[in-house]
């Protein structure tokens, strides 16, 4: 792999909270999806579900929402992506996962596990959507400053989605980069037995 995607992907790549006035194509957050279907999820469940917020109307409709340190940074961003997880995402296991139906029934009893299930894979997708969104240019802000139960309300009143985190795009304005935070050292978090 080059050093270039590398540092694009991980080294140089920054959480971003000022951004740049340039529009998002939407042709690209098809892109970004397109990518991000493809990575693994547990019996390919794809719990995530997505809502791009892209114009004022939309965003205004998240800001009582939102932390008051996250308020501007997500207000200026050029889409804010709700990024939630289907708690009956079972449902589609026949669909997805055709060459098995009984995982309908192992991923959706007890409750707990279903939510377990939906919950951990649309986190681990939307750790695929940021690095996806990175691949193709963009810069990131995932944020938890919010209030879930007021988003859920908001934007899926069924109460069939959840709320997982927001993630801010676009392109960022290097120039008001914080310096790069203490990372642990290998030594410090990590063990080979």
């Amino acid at each position: 792999m080059s050093q270039k995607f590398l540092d694009q992907l991980f080294l140089k790549a920054r959480s971003h909270y000022n951004w740049k006035n340039k529009n998002v194509d939407e042709k690209v957050l098809k892109e970004l999806y397109d990518l991000v279907k493809n990575c693994p999820t547990s019996a390919n469940s794809e719990p995530m579900r997505i809502i791009f917020l892209k114009s004022k109307k939309s965003k205004d409709r998240i800001k009582q929402y939102l932390s008051e340190g996250n308020v501007e940074k997500t207000m200026t961003a050029p889409i804010v992506a709700i990024i939630a997880y289907d708690s009956k995402f079972y449902n589609h296991l026949p669909k997805l996962f055709p060459h098995n139906p009984a995982m309908k029934k192992v991923l959706s009893n007890p409750p707990d596990k279903a939510k377990t299930t939906a919950f951990r894979n649309s986190t681990l997708q939307g750790g695929y959507f940021m690095l996806a969104a990175r691949a193709l240019g963009l810069d990131v802000g995932p944020m938890s400053g919010f209030d879930n139960s007021g988003v859920d309300k908001e934007f899926f009143s069924d109460g069939r989605f959840k709320s997982n985190f927001l993630c801010n795009l676009g392109y960022g304005d290097e120039s008001k980069l914080l310096k790069r935070l203490p990372r642990f050292k290998f030594s410090e978090v990590c063990k080979i037995l």
